[in-house]
This record gives C-alpha cells, sequence and structure tokens, in this order.
C-alpha cells in the first residue's frame, strides 16, 4: 500500500498549494481522490477507442458512449481502488471480448497485494453445473463438502445471486455466456481465477470465517445442512499448484501428459498452452509423442483440451501431424485500429514486442478506421506444411467452455476441414472472431490498474452466428462423475468404441 499512500500525499499537497481547492475534504486514508480516477477513465477511453478492434463488434458506437459515461459516473467521486477495479471491469466485460479485463496477472505489485492476496478464498474447488455450485475438491476437512455436494448459499448470499453478480464482470466473446460462466470456477488452474479476485471484492465479509449451506451429496435436498469454514489465504489457496506454477516460471516440467489405453488409444492431456515463460521444449516432445504413436499405428488419439483456455500457437504443430498435404489455415480479415500508438499514448503501454507499437507498412490504411493487417513474408501466407510422417488414425477432440483463444481456434480448424471430432460442451470463443495475436498493456497512472488492450481483431469473410463452436458429439459432465471422481466424458467415447458404434 506504500504507493497509494505516495499518491494520496501528492493530492493533499496540490490541494495545499491551491488554496481556491482548500474547501474540498481531502480523501480519506486508502480512497483515491476523483480527479485522478476521472483522468485515469479518459486515459482508458482514449486508448480503447484508439487501439481496440473489437470495441464495436457487439455494441453500437451509441451503446458503448453509454457505457463510457456510466463508468465515468461510477468513478465521479472519491472510491476505494477495489471499487475502481470493479468499475473498470464492468466495463470491459460489456465490450464482449474474452481478452479484454484488468488481467490480474499483469497488475503491478501495489494492485495484487491490496486486492488479491488476502484471506478470502473459499477453502474448495468447485464447478458450475446447471447454474448450481457442486463441490470437486475440499480443503477444508469439513466431511460435508465432498467432491458432489452443492453449497446453496455462502454467509447468506444464495450462490445464484452470487453467480448472477458475478457474471457483470465476466469477459467472454459475444454472447458466450458459457464461456462467462466457466471463467467463474474455481479449478486450481492458475494462481489467480476470477472467483477468488471477484467474490471477495462484491460480497464482502470481515473475518476468516465464512457460513456456508450446502447440500451433502446424496443427501436429501430438503434437508440442507450448515456448515462454518474458514477461508483460506492466498498462499494457501496456490499451494497445491506449487509445481505447476515453477513449471510455467521458467522450469522445465512437461505441461502436458499422454497415456495410452488398453486398447491402445493414445490419450493427449493438455490443460494450457502457456508455453511463455517454460523453458520446456514442448516441440520436441509433441513430435516425439506423434512419432510414438505412428511407430504403434494407435487406432485412435484423443486430445483432451478441456480446461485449456490457449495461450501459444501448439494447435498449428499439432495440425501438422493431421494433414496429408500443406492446409491453408481458415480464412478471416485481420484487423488493428492504428498504424502507429500515439505519442500521447506511448508512455502508458507496454508490450514484449516493439513492432505491436508500430506496424509500419503491413497496417494497409482501409479508409473506415480500421487497417489491414498483412503478415510478413516469414509467416508463409498462413499455410501449415504436413509432418513426414502424420497420424492416420481416428482424432477426436475433448472441447469445453473455457477453450476461448488459441484452443478454440484449433478446435475450429479440426472441425472445419474434417481432421476430428470435436467431444464435449459447447466452446468459448466465438464464431463471429476474437481479438488478440498481439497486445498492449495499458498502465494507469493513478490507480495503478492495468488493462490488457488486444490489438489484432479476426473477422470470417462470411456471417457467422454469435456463439462458440457445436462439438459434433455432445457430452457433459455430471454432478455424479465429479462425486466417483470418474471422467464422464472420457467413459462414454470408450464406451462406446468397445461396442463398436462409430461415432459422426
Amino acid at each position: 500500500m506504500a504507493f497509494l499512500r505516495y499518491r494520496l500525499s501528492v493530492a493533499v499537497l496540490a490541494l495545499a498549494a491551491h488554496p481556491g481547492l482548500g474547501a474540498a475534504e481531502p480523501p480519506a486514508p486508502g480512497v483515491l481522490p476523483a480527479a485522478d480516477l476521472q483522468a485515469d477513465v479518459a486515459l482508458f477511453r482514449r486508448a480503447y477507442e484508439t487501439l481496440h478492434p473489437g470495441l464495436y463488434r457487439y455494441q453500437s458506437h451509441a451503446a458503448i458512449d453509454a457505457d463510457f459515461r456510466v463508468l465515468e459516473q461510477a468513478l465521479s467521486r472519491d472510491a476505494t481502488l477495489a471499487s475502481a477495479f470493479v468499475a473498470f471491469s464492468e466495463f470491459t466485460a460489456k465490450i464482449k471480448c474474452g481478452h479484454s479485463y484488468p488481467n490480474f496477472f499483469n497488475q503491478p505489485d501495489a494492485v495484487a497485494d491490496s486486492l488479491f492476496k488476502n484471506q478470502d478464498r473459499l477453502p474448495f474447488y468447485f464447478k458450475w453445473i446447471d447454474g448450481r455450485m457442486i463441490v470437486t475438491r475440499d480443503f477444508s476437512g469439513d466431511p460435508d463438502l465432498r467432491p458432489g455436494t452443492e453449497v446453496t448459499a455462502i454467509n447468506a448470499t444464495p450462490v445464484t445471486k452470487v453467480l448472477e453478480r458475478l457474471l457483470t464482470v465476466s469477459r467472454a466473446d459475444g454472447s458466450n455466456d458459457a464461456k462467462r460462466i466457466a471463467n467463474l470456477e474455481v479449478t486450481g488452474s492458475e494462481r489467480f481465477e476470477a472467483f477468488d479476485i471477484y467474490f471477495p471484492l462484491l460480497f464482502p465479509h470481515p473475518g476468516p470465517a465464512i457460513t456456508l449451506q450446502l447440500i451433502p451429496y446424496g443427501a436429501d435436498s430438503q434437508h440442507p445442512a450448515t456448515v462454518h469454514v474458514r477461508a483460506l489465504t492466498y498462499a494457501e489457496r496456490i499451494a497445491p499448484i506449487a509445481a505447476q506454477e515453477k513449471a510455467r516460471s521458467g522450469g522445465n516440467a512437461p505441461l502436458w501428459d499422454s497415456r495410452f489405453l488398453p486398447d491402445g488409444t493414445a490419450v493427449l492431456r493438455m490443460p494450457t498452452w502457456d508455453t511463455y515463460n517454460s523453458s520446456w521444449d514442448w516441440q520436441a516432445s509433441l513430435s516425439a509423442f506423434f512419432d510414438e504413436i505412428v511407430g504403434r499405428s494407435s487406432p485412435r488419439l484423443v486430445i483432451d483440451l478441456r480446461g485449456n483456455e490457449g495461450g501459444t500457437d501448439v494447435g498449428d504443430a499439432i495440425l501438422a501431424h493431421l494433414i496429408r498435404a500443406p492446409l491453408r489455415k481458415p480464412e478471416t480479415v485481420r484487423l488493428v485500429r492504428y498504424r502507429k500508438v500515439p505519442p500521447d499514448l506511448a508512455p502508458y503501454v507496454k508490450t514484449w514486442d516493439p513492432s505491436f507499437k508500430d506496424w509500419g507498412a503491413r497496417a494497409v490504411d482501409l479508409g473506415n478506421g480500421f487497417y489491414s493487417l498483412s503478415d510478413p513474408p516469414s509467416a508463409a501466407e498462413g499455410v501449415i506444411a504436413p509432418a513426414a510422417h502424420p497420424y492416420t488414425g481416428e482424432v477426436f477432440v475433448l472441447v469445453d467452455a473455457s477453450n476461448s483463444s488459441a484452443t478454440f481456434l484449433f478446435a475450429q480448424a479440426v472441425q472445419q476441414f474434417k481432421l476430428g471430432t470435436l467431444v464435449g460442451q459447447p466452446t468459448g470463443g466465438n464464431r463471429r472472431g476474437i481479438n488478440g495475436g498481439a497486445f498492449l498493456f495499458l498502465h494507469l497512472p493513478h490507480s495503478g490498474i492495468e488493462i490488457d488492450i488486444p490489438l489484432i481483431g479476426q473477422y470470417p469473410v462470411a456471417d457467422q452466428p454469435d456463439q462458440g463452436l457445436i462439438p459434433d458429439v455432445r457430452l457433459s459432465e455430471t454432478v455424479a462423475d465429479i462425486a466417483t471422481g470418474s471422467d464422464g466424458e472420457l467413459g462414454a467415447l470408450t464406451a462406446a468404441w468397445a461396442a463398436g458404434r462409430r461415432l459422426p
């Protein structure tokens, strides 16, 4: 909080230097001055209107203008950092872009320490199934919180109300509410998860004691139980995934694994494609895996992408092993809103690739507020070359609502080019196109909040529905699956193969 105290001291000194402003009450400790917040809103609006390629993809100019006015009004008075973070999150959620939000992983330490690292985590993992909060793993030690238990209220607030409120800050592309709900599960997949961040901000509760109303798995729903548990600290929340986080942060441990079923089917489980900071040689590992299944003549391959939002373009490397001739990736129009970042915005945006700040001749002015972005020559015009020894068995890709970025694009290619069968639940992302590919990180100087700006809008060449991908075979996880620890979706596939049934 030292950063915030410094900002407040500067504000008080500024008031003292201007007697005409002296009548105004100084902000309370821990509160950001309205003038500073309005300056941050103005900078944010300028950046998003200038740089964001999908700002008006799902909303009209008039609707976005109205949303900006709501944001300005919400921060027109002194407010806490928490209130400002929620206000910006509510605005970015209205854009309906899955890559636009105050990114938890990009916040400066002052913001993360203040908002994200308190003792306020629910002591269990859970999934939403048909709007019901179902426990998947307990950390409290209470026997009633076993997997399959349904939590119906938290501190006397019905979970239906909790979900409804949290959906106003959850990010997704277009009208894909399945993705919004998937964002609000706690699965232990990341050190920061949206529910853990937003629930304490929107439903604050003093102290670490939490009261839960629940229906234990197998119990009579007419007689719910009440239990009292202790909230977890941030350190306790991330302890189970410490090794995973180490692997992602420069370690060389594998990020996915493979196995063979008794019938020879190969299963490649890929919970993440976030390889940016890992030193693991995933390309070599992937090539070795495909060499092995080709050598063993595995009759089927299951690529399990459930829970995997995306990351690196691992999908292109997989596609190379599934094709026998060069494949041109699905045709889209790639649009940006600028050729070069304006000088007044440049000091407030950062990125890992300087070319994102100046597209140069690659950005061709279309005269309608957009620039068409051409690929550099090294991209080989978006063509994927086949591997030397492609896999020729049946391919099944397990998908769910989390697949919304690179995994969405991979699943889309698999389905469009009939390279395999999509199995599971509708994906995240959107067939109308998504924004991403390159990013700028906007740092608001007064609040300290960072907000991601995706830079490349991918637009389909023909009209598409406002939805994710619909699997070829629809399967869903059940409460019984969670309670028994079984994989019902994979089990349904293996049962079909054992019975000699050929899936579409």
